[in-house]
């Protein structure tokens, strides 16, 4: 289940807690999962590079536990945005030696899908997370424009020029070439203020989903994996209503 409902008008959306959590936990993802990804990635190089050795065996456990770690970490930033929390369940090491504790812990799947997540799905995370986070930021900066578009300047030809820029203006406000709109008045700062307003509250849709699909992701990889045909193998498994009803008819069978 998630926190985070998309169901709302934008206005009621706008006010609620999900695009704040979900921007949050976006803006959040790309230093903590930066780190987490250096840091997994780090671990199991050098295990790999020192496993040729016997003194690398137990790096090459460290690093699993490192990587688990590093995994439960995410799991608990997923409660930003989800309402139930992420679990995995790890094989337990095995006793009797230092390599059948290895097997044990590198032939666990939960510990490839830690792996997938935190270091391979990384760049298309943080690429997705990063360009919808900065639009919704740009629009959100964009509703303030009346307070303070006077404040940047330009020198060009030594005439100094207030305003804003969206788009080119090699020239200043009146020169030519110039592409978009120069924001050197307060009646273009409020038109520009009231486009980002709505354009604002349209685009918390947009980052409430993508954190939702990041969401997804996550939980997809970093939660116990079940079999989505354990229920159907319930029911067929168990005798049915009809074979009970067969045997009562049938005290012999």
């Amino acid at each position: 289940m998630h926190h985070l409902n998309l169901r709302l008008d934008p206005v009621r959306l706008t006010l609620s807690r999900a695009p704040w959590a979900s921007a949050w936990y976006l803006l959040g993802y790309l230093f903590a999962g930066a780190a987490l990804c250096a840091v997994a990635l780090t671990v199991a190089a050098a295990g790999a590079t020192l496993s040729i050795t016997l003194a690398g065996l137990p790096v090459l456990i460290g690093a699993a536990s490192t990587i688990r770690w590093c995994a439960n970490a995410e799991r608990a930033r997923l409660r930003l945005i989800e309402a139930e929390p992420v679990k995995a369940r790890y094989r337990s090491p095995a006793s009797g030696g230092l390599l059948k504790n290895l097997r044990t812990r590198w032939t666990d799947p939960a510990t490839w899908r830690d792996i997938a997540y935190l270091v391979g799905m990384f760049v298309p995370l943080a690429a997705l997370d990063a360009v919808v986070f900065t639009i919704w930021l740009t629009f959100l900066a964009g509703i303030t424009l009346p307070a303070w578009y006077w404040a940047p300047w330009q020198t060009i030809h030594g005439v100094r020029y207030h305003g804003y820029q969206l788009g080119y203006f090699p020239h200043g406000p009146h020169g030519h070439p110039g592409y978009g709109l120069y924001v050197d008045s307060l009646p273009k700062a409020l038109l520009t203020a009231a486009v980002c307003l709505v354009a604002f509250l349209l685009f918390n849709y947009v980052l409430v989903a993508t954190a939702r699909a990041h969401g997804f992701v996550a939980r997809a990889l970093l939660s116990e994996q079940t079999d989505p045909l354990k229920e159907a193998k319930e029911v067929l498994r168990n005798p049915g209503p009809l074979s009970a009803a067969e045997a009562a008819g049938h005290p012999a069978l």
